[in-house]
């Protein structure tokens, strides 16, 4: 897969220069952080040891994804109301004019450490997991969807219109879809259910949670969260799996209804559209791109029973 148009790098003397204007201090060394797939990201060390992550949003000309503008305001938001509400995540120590730095978790990713973990581990930690994430979804906020928009008075109406805002993209940037409106129409009264906004990550799968210490470290990437319905966490915390029972068992649900299972459904879905459109404004390209293309494509027609 190609390297993605919305990287926008810093030189060495730029990173320097910011960090001795945060920190006090020069920059001492610095490595770009490739696993993210939208912004840039460097690992930078201070000359007095201290290790901080800054995160580059992408140039101002690139296109985007309706929900994907001024993305980072929202992970900075989102980070402060975790933090706020004692969620274990990075300080943000400067957000302004598309940059965000904040302190370096020292782990690893739950993604890289798997390998390692006996099941007995595993288990505890998505135990572990489900308890932050319920603690998160005790976060609310005054309106439906995300910060930056489409958002609404209510979810049927914020969801609608992010909804509406992806297959928008699809057309703008030339990306045959099937026709998804009916089935996503058909199900929007279960939307109704929903009565409260929460805080959602929204991208909470193991690459954005880190392990220290035979524990959950720390929660990162939170740039495409929103307020919505709490079950369409659940989208990520489990990608293109069924929920476990671990996880289950940490946030206190033994299990969904019937509305309940069709409306993650609707969230899954969702994010196929999305991970189907954007590779095109990103340039994302080859063999691996076209199978996951595939396969996305595959769920998008199984969770809406196409």
């Amino acid at each position: 897969m190609v390297d993605s148009l919305t990287k926008r790098r810093l030189s060495e003397a730029e990173l320097d220069a910011l960090v001795r204007r945060v920190l006090g201090v020069p920059l001492a060394a610095h490595v770009e952080l490739t696993e993210g797939m939208f912004n840039t990201a460097y690992r930078l060390t201070a000359a007095d040891g201290r290790e901080t992550v800054l995160k580059v949003a992408p140039p101002a000309d690139v296109p985007l994804l309706t929900y994907e503008r001024d993305l980072m305001r929202t992970e900075a938001l989102a980070f402060r109301l975790m933090a706020a509400r004692g969620l274990p995540v990075p300080e943000v120590l400067l957000h302004e004019d598309g940059l965000l730095l904040m302190t370096a978790l020292t782990g690893e990713p739950w993604s890289s450490a798997r390998p390692g973990l006996t099941d007995a581990e595993h288990g505890a930690l998505r135990r572990e997991l489900g308890v932050i994430v319920r603690e998160l979804h005790g976060i609310t906020g005054d309106a439906y969807g995300y910060v930056q928009g489409p958002n609404g008075a209510t979810w049927r109406e914020a969801f609608t219109k992010m909804v509406d805002a992806v297959l928008a993209d699809a057309d703008r940037f030339g990306v045959e879809l099937p026709d998804v409106r009916p089935a996503f129409e058909a199900r929007a009264h279960l939307l109704d259910e929903v009565t409260e906004p929460v805080l959602v990550h929204f991208d909470l799968w193991e690459a954005n949670i880190f392990l220290a210490d035979g524990h959950v470290e720390g929660i990162i990437d939170p740039e495409r969260a929103l307020f919505g319905d709490p079950l369409a966490e659940f989208a990520t915390v489990a990608l293109f799996t069924e929920l476990d029972d671990d996880f289950k068992a940490g946030y206190g649900v033994a299990g969904f209804t019937g509305g309940e299972e069709t409306r993650i459904a609707l969230y899954r879905a969702y994010l196929c559209l999305v991970m189907i459109v954007e590779g095109v404004p990103r340039g994302y390209a080859g063999e691996e791109r076209e199978a996951h293309v595939r396969f996305f494509r595959e769920k998008l027609a199984e969770y809406l029973g196409l």
